[in-house]
């Protein structure tokens, strides 16, 4: 009773934060604004959004393909079908309840192909750890190829706010300064606090999950065609970079945005996923704030518009096969009753 509780606590509390989000980010929106985010919806080409969905559902079957891969070792090998279905039916838990999805979904797999759930939970882990690895890793590429432009914004649009209440502070390299000036705290800290630091309780936890990782990197060795895994974990994100460069084509403001603005939208905006349950309230936050970077005004409501435009989309995709995917996993489990009747 304790432990549903404390559940239904957590999936409150992060619905609460992405719905104060969204009144947050709404309500200083200027008239105008709501204007364009409006007129955004109506005037978008729906066909790019449509298209860009395209890549968002060849993700899920690649993922689908690599956890397969992940469980063939261990003697198992599940149809496509139901590891897909399974996929789905996570990503549609996840929407409801954070993390379950992981659960829901091996436990389908051992519902439909008697695969043990705490077997394919391990599989899960090691999917998790490589995506960690792929997301850290486009984050320090996005960081070092945006620098630039990161700095020129603070400099720019930050910096005279700060200067203005704190004029001590040099507008020469700002960003850069700041950069600077974390790397110089956390050697200090790393230096002054070392021994108590890895003693702590969070430490330990936070060494055991590189640990994990570490584990589940190794166990690839033991997949038929480890290179094979590699290349589809690559191009899970690539699809995921489809999806979301072609989703800007829906509106003329955001269409002419490359390389850089769509990848920045990809790290940043799958921050806002991780935060809140599927991203509620925080994505288009997120999206709105990074496309500013970009040429994209904060007032004129545009990158709002194209925030919320392919948030609903993801959403509404994993909803849609979410529940198809329940409802033939249940057709499934009656077609044994059918035959012996």
């Amino acid at each position: 009773m304790k432990k549903r509780i404390i559940s239904a606590l957590k999936l409150v509390i992060a619905f609460g934060i992405g719905i104060g989000i969204i009144y947050l980010s709404l309500k200083d929106l200027t008239p105008h604004a709501k204007e364009d985010i409006i007129a955004s919806f109506k005037q978008a080409d729906y066909r790019w959004v449509a298209f860009s969905l395209m890549f968002g559902i060849l993700s899920h079957l690649i993922r689908a393909q690599r956890w397969k891969m992940l469980l063939q070792p261990m003697g198992y090998d599940p149809s496509l079908k139901n590891s897909f279905l399974a996929v789905m039916i996570g990503y549609f838990a996840n929407l409801g309840i954070p993390r379950s999805g992981e659960v829901a979904r091996c436990t389908i797999l051992y519902k439909e192909d008697k695969i043990p759930v705490d077997k394919s939970f391990g599989t899960v882990i090691i999917e998790r750890s490589i995506d960690m690895i792929i997301f850290f890793s486009l984050f320090l590429l996005t960081f070092l190829v945006q620098f630039a432009r990161i700095n020129e914004y603070v400099n720019s649009s930050i910096f005279p706010a700060l200067e203005s209440k704190f004029g001590f502070i040099n507008a020469d390299m700002f960003f850069a300064q700041i950069v600077g000036t974390l790397i110089a705290i956390t050697l200090f800290i790393y230096l002054v606090f070392w021994k108590k630091i890895k003693e702590s309780s969070f430490f330990i936890k936070v060494l055991k999950l590189f640990s994990g990782i570490w584990e589940g990197l190794k166990s690839i060795v033991n997949i038929k065609k480890p290179l094979l895994f590699i290349i589809y974990s690559l191009l899970i994100w690539l699809n995921y970079y489809l999806m979301i460069h072609v989703g800007l084509q829906a509106i003329p403001q955001t269409s002419g945005l490359g390389f850089g603005a769509t990848l920045s939208v990809l790290v940043l905006g799958s921050i806002g996923i991780m935060l809140t349950p599927g991203g509620i309230g925080l994505y288009p936050v997120i999206v709105a704030q990074t496309l500013v970077l970009y040429g994209i005004s904060a007032d004129s409501g545009y990158g709002d518009a194209i925030g919320w435009l392919t948030w609903s989309s993801q959403t509404l995709m994993i909803i849609v096969l979410g529940l198809i995917s329940v409802l033939l996993i249940s057709l499934n489990k009656k077609k044994p009753t059918k035959e012996t009747s």
